[in-house]
């Protein structure tokens, strides 16, 4: 079999068992000289009805509002500071869900609006009620399209971009693959706009740091979500078991192309092993509030013996966290390998590093735990030191 045949069928295989996707749309694709590309929207409605009719469901995360705001008050350019871009999207937010509203309604289809900030997703019980609210609208066959609540979100809320907020999503719903449509037809291994010889990726088995170094240099055309934002995102997917395609929602069909196998875009492959929807939580939803040191001894137990963190392998702490708040482990090298939720807070675990267990009582007066972070709340991430293998 050739490589593109293999491959071909990889594509195949992916998109054969997906019945939930999620779809991010950015603003180089919805965005057209500063307002909203109202026939992207149109065939995208018709392209996410058809799937539907197939019998899968389809979440969009969609940019524009910004866009769409700066139409109606016949601006020449977006706003820069905080306050009127939040205005802006307020103003612009209701005509992107009304062109989305219409565009559905050709196809009979009936849409949902869900504007979120990082804090509805970091608060367990509210993160709970969006993914119900979300299987409602799903099982009723609306399609929810979802944006950030850019009008009140503050800047430590905030989930950086569309690309981030798409992951979440992906991993709040359970979804089989991401999809993020863009401006250019997928990955490359340099800027496509000032390299002529620049190839495209299509297909990537491992992301390395060489790969996000790469993306760096190819930026977006419009919002926040260059290319390196996208293979983050591409990271964090890929590593909780789901793979993700970069391709080009200016194509006609695109969606239809991708679901029928073919070679359109970069398809990012998942690790065999897909993490739990609460390890995803705590991996890729939750803001670090701080961050543990271990020793060698500590870090290669948690890495390759699946223990649980112990205060004897603690050589130091950053931050001022409570009990239950999510924090990052760095190894000696202050690599970070792992996140985890800590069983004490951040004054009582400086207190304790480098005793053992039975030590814990003596030192605190209590003891609630032996582990600092028990291994069922404790995420490990692979080890990026290989290369990428592309093909």
């Amino acid at each position: 079999m050739t490589a593109r045949k293999e491959r071909l069928q990889i594509r195949k295989n992916t998109f054969d068992r997906v019945r939930r996707a999620v779809v991010k749309v950015g603003s180089g694709v919805l965005t057209s000289d500063q307002s909203l590309n109202t026939r992207v929207i149109r065939r995208l409605a018709r392209e996410v009805s058809t799937l539907m009719e197939q019998g899968i469901q389809v979440i969009l995360v969609s940019s524009g509002a910004i866009a769409s705001g700066v139409k109606k008050m016949g601006m020449i350019e977006r706003p820069a500071d905080v306050p009127h871009k939040q205005a802006v999207a307020a103003i612009g937010q209701s005509g992107l869900m009304l062109e989305y509203e219409r565009s559905f309604a050709r196809y009979q289809k009936k849409v949902a609006q869900i504007l979120l900030t990082r804090d509805d997703l970091c608060n367990r019980r509210r993160y709970l009620n969006a993914r119900n609210t979300i299987h409602v609208l799903l099982d009723w066959k609306i399609v929810p399209i979802i944006n950030e609540n850019d009008t009140v979100v503050v800047e430590e809320l905030k989930f950086g971009d569309n690309d981030n907020l798409a992951a979440m999503i992906t991993h709040l719903m359970d979804a089989q693959i991401l999809i993020n449509l863009t401006d250019i037809d997928g990955f490359y291994d340099k800027d496509p706009m000032d390299h002529k010889d620049a190839l495209l990726i299509p297909l990537v088995s491992k992301i390395d740091r060489g790969m996000e170094k790469a993306a760096r240099d190819i930026p977006g055309a419009f919002g926040m979500g260059g290319m390196s934002s996208k293979i983050k995102t591409a990271k964090k997917i890929t590593t909780s078991g789901i793979p993700m395609i970069i391709a080009s929602g200016l194509k006609s069909n695109i969606l239809k192309s991708l679901f029928e196998g073919r070679d359109a875009g970069t398809l990012f492959l998942p690790r065999k092993e897909k993490m739990g929807s609460r390890k995803c939580w705590i991996a890729f939803t939750l803001k670090a509030k701080g961050t543990i040191k271990v020793d060698k001894g500590a870090a290669k137990a948690i890495r390759k013996g699946g223990r649980s963190l112990l205060p004897i392998g603690i050589v130091g702490v950053k931050g001022d966290f409570g009990v239950g708040a999510a924090v990052r482990c760095i190894d000696e090298d202050e690599v970070p390998f792992a996140s985890g939720l800590v069983n004490y807070k951040a004054s009582d675990i400086r207190k304790l590093m480098g005793l053992r267990t039975n030590q814990i009582e003596k030192r605190l007066g209590y003891k609630h735990y032996g582990e600092v972070i028990h291994r069922d709340n404790l995420v490990v991430m692979p080890d990026d030191k290989e290369g990428a293998v592309c093909q």
